[in-house]
């Protein structure tokens, strides 16, 4: 069987891409989290922030480290698989990747040795900064990624020149259209399935009883920020979809399944769409709503599909179900948000098994909504890489074959399934032990070999000693 090479490449770097997303998810929120942790325990002397926030640095070196192996694999494709896409938009895309390494990267490199092996070696107040640092390096890398992906979704600043993406404008370039939107989007979804991750861990101690303090310092403080982030969420949601309807029209009409341009549409809950007969199937529909979520007016217009040439529509199956399960979620966390509150409210947060139960299950939903909301802008963005002027099989690599693109294929295939269960294994394997108790040692930096090759990660405070 032959596949065409723009299929393989684009499944090549969705399974690239849809694994490395993960990371940055934890990451940068457990980064301001460990900075938030360190803060606290900076100003307040309290050693319970200390012992929960040295837990969280094991766990996020771990992520830190699979992150950036799997990060690098992605500009590698550029070249390999998307030759003609890196020529024709290396003058845009390039400076702003570079920005990244210049900033981010070194900011994070910089400071992170120091977060991890400095506990006993630099001050207190050097140890936060520190974390501070790497926290905002997390953010500046945010800050340009999502840059030069929103510049391919919504191209600004730029001239065309043989063929060549030229850059006439820095600050349109960066502040297209839709980054604002789509930066303020991720970095709060990153925050918030980081907080579910944080929250279903304080559970999980909880339940077992052990490191039952820290459990529940980790329960109420998530609570706290995602009882604020959540909703905010929502509301950037909803300014987003108005964005992508304005500038990205074909996109929002996949979304949601919409074929013909009209007025009070109603809102579709669920169907099956038919790409070639341009229609639905078994729809449920919620009339006038519709438009009046997508517009903010109960007679708002909404393009349909027929309104853009065939081959100028994206494949309207995956959107349309990917942004429903990102939508669900969104839900089910503003459920168990709410009803967090409200146990808190009648002082029984810390006294119902049940409540324990569904949030330690539901740890994992933030990376669910994460990985559909970007399905759903990835592919409603089809078929363009840049979008409305350059076509994705007019951005593969011309000399590149199908044997070529399966064979890199497998192999990336074969290494992140090693790589990745092995990392959950780690990680899961500290979450099992649990915070340590804590113990106020100074520990004396001895000369020589050290006894472990990654000292500070490796402490584990417990009641009497250090080791």
């Amino acid at each position: 069987m032959d596949f065409d090479p723009v299929f393989l490449s684009r499944l090549q770097f969705a399974w690239v891409i849809g694994w490395h997303i993960l990371l940055p998810a934890i990451t940068v929120g457990l980064a301001a989290f460990i900075a938030m942790l360190e803060g606290l325990n900076f100003f307040t002397g309290k050693d319970i922030y200390l012992r929960i926030s040295t837990f969280w640095i094991k766990i996020f070196s771990i992520a830190f480290g699979m992150g950036v192996v799997t990060g690098v694999v992605m500009p590698f494709q550029f070249g390999t698989n998307w030759s003609r896409f890196s020529d024709a938009t290396a003058n845009v895309l390039s400076p702003l990747f570079a920005y990244e390494g210049l900033t981010a990267f070194f900011l994070e490199a910089a400071f992170l040795g120091v977060l991890l092996f400095g506990r006993q070696l630099v001050p207190r107040w050097a140890h936060f900064v520190a974390a501070l640092m790497v926290a905002l390096g997390t953010l500046l890398s945010s800050f340009w990624i999502l840059s030069a992906n929103s510049w391919m979704q919504t191209p600004a600043g730029y001239e065309i020149i043989d063929g060549r993406f030229f850059p006439t404008d820095w600050f349109k370039v960066v502040f297209n259209p839709s980054f604002p939107y789509r930066l303020a989007h991720t970095v709060v979804a990153f925050f918030v399935t980081t907080g579910f991750v944080v929250m279903g861990v304080g559970a999980y101690l909880m339940r077992r009883g052990r490191s039952v303090e820290e459990g529940q310092t980790m329960l109420s403080m998530t609570l706290w920020l995602l009882t604020v982030l959540v909703p905010l969420q929502m509301f950037i949601g909803d300014q987003h979809g108005l964005n992508t309807r304005e500038h990205q029209p074909a996109k929002l009409a996949a979304i949601e399944a919409r074929w013909e341009t009209a007025r009070q549409v109603p809102l579709t809950l669920f169907a099956i769409p038919d790409d070639k007969a341009e229609r639905n199937l078994f729809a449920i529909d919620l009339p006038w709503l519709g438009s009046l979520v997508l517009t903010h007016e109960l007679d708002g217009e909404v393009k349909g599909l027929k309104d853009f040439p065939a081959d100028q529509r994206p494949p309207v199956a995956i959107p349309f179900f990917a942004f429903r399960i990102m939508v669900g979620c969104g839900i089910l966390m503003l459920g168990l948000v709410l009803v967090g509150g409200w146990l808190r409210w009648r002082s029984r947060l810390d006294a119902s098994p049940a409540f324990l139960a569904i949030t330690q299950i539901a740890a994992p939903i933030g990376f669910v909504a994460v990985i559909a909301g970007w399905i759903t802008t990835e592919v409603g963005r089809q078929p363009w890489t840049v979008y409305g002027l350059l076509r994705t099989a007019d951005s593969v690599t011309p000399s590149l074959t199908s044997f070529d693109v399966t064979l890199s294929l497998i192999g990336y295939v074969a290494v992140y399934l090693i790589i990745y269960p092995a990392g959950l294994f780690l990680m899961l394997r500290i979450v099992r032990k649990g915070p340590a108790i804590a113990a106020e040692i100074d520990v004396e930096i001895e000369g020589g070999r050290p006894g472990a090759p990654v000292r500070a990660g490796a402490v584990e405070l417990r009641e009497g000693e250090v080791r």
